[in-house]
C-alpha cells in the first residue's frame, strides 16, 4: 500500500487495490489454512468526493432528438431516453421496468431499487406522450413471447443494461456530445436540473432512491459550483480586480 501511494495512484486505485487484497487474504484463510490476515489493520484510503459530470439542458435537448422516431426502434429509443431524463431512474431500473408498473395518466412509475425498496417516481407529460406512442405502435410488434417488461429488443427479450449503454452512447454521438456519455450521467442530469429550476432535496431523495440524504447532497454542490461559473462569464464586474480605496 505504501508503494501504490508513492506511484502517485489515487485514493479510489489503492481502495481498489486493497479490496482486492482483502479478497484474496480471504479466500485464502477459508481455503489455504491461512491463519492470520494481514489486511485486517489496514485502513481505507480516504477518497476525496468527486462531482457528478452533468449535461446542459441544450444537450439533454440534442440527446432527446437523436433517434429517428420514424423508425419503430428509434421511437422505442426515443420513449427510453424520455423517460429515463423524466423520472432518473438507474439504468438497471429501467430495463428491469414492468409494463405493469406504468400509470401514464397519473404519470407515475412504481420502481424497485436497491435493496428491494420500492418508490413511486413521477414522470412528465412529455414522457407520457412517447411512452403512449412506443405502447400503442411498437410494443405490441415487438412482444413475440408476452413478456412483461416495458422496453423490449426485436427478438421480444428485456433490454439489457449492456444494450441500453451502448444505444445511449451512440445517441450522444448523434447528438454531437463529445465527451463520454453514460446512463448515470443522464440520472445526475436529472437531479441536478431539477435542483437548479428549485426541487426539494427531500423530494429528489426519494424520487432517486437514495437511502441516505448525504448522497442526494452532492447535486446541490453541483448546482453551486455552476452557478459560480456562470456568474463568473456574464457579470460585469466578476472578473474585475480593481483597486480598492477609500
Amino acid at each position: 500500500m505504501r508503494e501504490v501511494k508513492a506511484r502517485g495512484l489515487s485514493s479510489r486505485s489503492a481502495a481498489r487495490a486493497l479490496s482486492a487484497l482483502r479478497g484474496f487474504y480471504g479466500f485464502a484463510g477459508i481455503h489455504l489454512g491461512f491463519l492470520e490476515d494481514p489486511t485486517g489493520h489496514l485502513v481505507n484510503p480516504k477518497s476525496g468526493l468527486s462531482l457528478p459530470k452533468t449535461l446542459t439542458e441544450k444537450e439533454v435537448e440534442a440527446l432527446l432528438e437523436a433517434p429517428d422516431c420514424g423508425r419503430p426502434l428509434g421511437l422505442r429509443d426515443r420513449a427510453m431516453l424520455e423517460l429515463m431524463y423524466a423520472s432518473g431512474l438507474r439504468v438497471s431500473e429501467i430495463v428491469s421496468l414492468g409494463r405493469d408498473r406504468l400509470d401514464i395518466p397519473e404519470g407515475i412509475l412504481r420502481v424497485t431499487g436497491k435493496g428491494g425498496r420500492e418508490r413511486l417516481v413521477p414522470f412528465g407529460k412529455s414522457a407520457g406522450r412517447w411512452l403512449t406512442r412506443y405502447l400503442s405502435e411498437v410494443r405490441p410488434k415487438l412482444d413475440r413471447k408476452g413478456s412483461t417488461h416495458l422496453f423490449l429488443t426485436p427478438r421480444g427479450a428485456a433490454m439489457t443494461r449492456q444494450r441500453f449503454w451502448q444505444l445511449i452512447e451512440g445517441y450522444g454521438r448523434r447528438a454531437g456530445i463529445r465527451s463520454r456519455l453514460t446512463p448515470h450521467r443522464l440520472r445526475h442530469s436529472f437531479a441536478t436540473h431539477l435542483l437548479e429550476h428549485g426541487a426539494d432535496l427531500r423530494a429528489l431523495q426519494m424520487m432517486l432512491g437514495h437511502a441516505d440524504i448525504s448522497t442526494t447532497q452532492i447535486y446541490t454542490r453541483v448546482s453551486s459550483s455552476r452557478l459560480r461559473r456562470v456568474y463568473d462569464e456574464f457579470h460585469p464586474r466578476a472578473r474585475r480586480r480593481g483597486k480598492i480605496t477609500g
